[in-house]
């Protein structure tokens, strides 16, 4: 794999990055320039818009709640990373947070800070806290750059020869494994993550929250919720490339210490 990786970017002029995930320090490879993410997320968020109209925060409570939750866990994102010298990885980010009517069971965050919550989540979410819960997972899987690594898989994968890095704009196919890269589609905990990112983003995700003011204790009791809301069809963990909701809980039980020291209500 890893010389098929390098092959592939000194034919196409991708950029070969050995990274760390924040908090997690996990090393990942990385092929693609987060500028070219970011200007891919910006044309398909666009043209989602296009189609899918915002609703305006000016005239519901809940847009305006998805507005808010999202305002302070990107200031947290922000606080987060300048502490830790990781600063210039979020300096690109224009944040937008928008509320969408689609009866689905989803949210998701492209790269460079552009995050969609469906009206379809907030009955499952039931409060601001367990918004923040999905929210902060889905800001997570962008700020540990899971998008990025998951799209430099699928193109080795696919042998896909790109002339340079802007074309990948231009190629349909590499546009395709774009959008099932950053989980844009399909319903909440069926998104094109693999379990060690789903696992990851959740670490993230809890630290975000509590440091923006949410306790993160609440994950556990949403997470429960969605379990409930599957009705039992989600398929065995062994067969799934997500973690069953057993274990997605018990690992964020074991969490819980890690994540309320970074809790302040105060912060709210």
């Amino acid at each position: 794999m890893k010389k098929i990786a390098l092959l592939l970017v000194a034919g196409t002029g991708l950029i070969y990055a050995c990274s760390r995930v924040p908090i997690t320090g996990r090393n990942q490879l990385n092929l693609i320039p987060e500028a070219t993410m970011q200007s891919m997320a910006l044309q398909e968020y666009q043209s989602f818009l296009s189609q899918n109209k915002a609703v305006s925060p000016g005239s519901s409570k809940d847009a305006a709640m998805v507005q808010r939750v999202g305002g302070r866990i990107a200031k947290a994102v922000t606080t987060y990373m300048t502490q830790h010298g990781m600063g210039n990885e979020v300096s690109s980010y224009k944040w937008e947070f928008n509320l969408v009517n689609d009866k689905q069971v989803n949210a998701w965050c492209m790269p460079g800070g552009k995050v969609v919550v469906y009206t379809g989540l907030l009955p499952v979410t039931q409060n601001e806290t367990a918004l923040a819960c999905v929210m902060g997972h889905e800001i997570a899987h962008a700020i540990a750059r899971h998008g990025n690594e998951r799209m430099s898989q699928g193109l080795v994968a696919q042998g896909i020869q790109i002339a340079g890095a802007v074309a990948l704009n231009k190629n349909p196919q590499a546009q395709n494994i774009f959008m099932q890269a950053v989980g844009v589609g399909g319903p909440l905990g069926l998104m094109a993550y693999g379990r060690q990112n789903e696992l990851e983003a959740d670490h993230l995700g809890v630290i975000f929250m509590a440091m923006a003011g949410y306790n993160p204790q609440e994950s556990i009791s949403f997470w429960g919720r969605m379990a409930q809301a599957s009705g039992g069809q989600k398929p065995p963990e062994l067969l799934s490339t997500h973690p069953s909701d057993e274990k997605r809980i018990a690992q964020l039980q074991k969490l819980m210490p890690e994540a309320m020291k970074y809790y302040n209500p105060s912060s709210k």
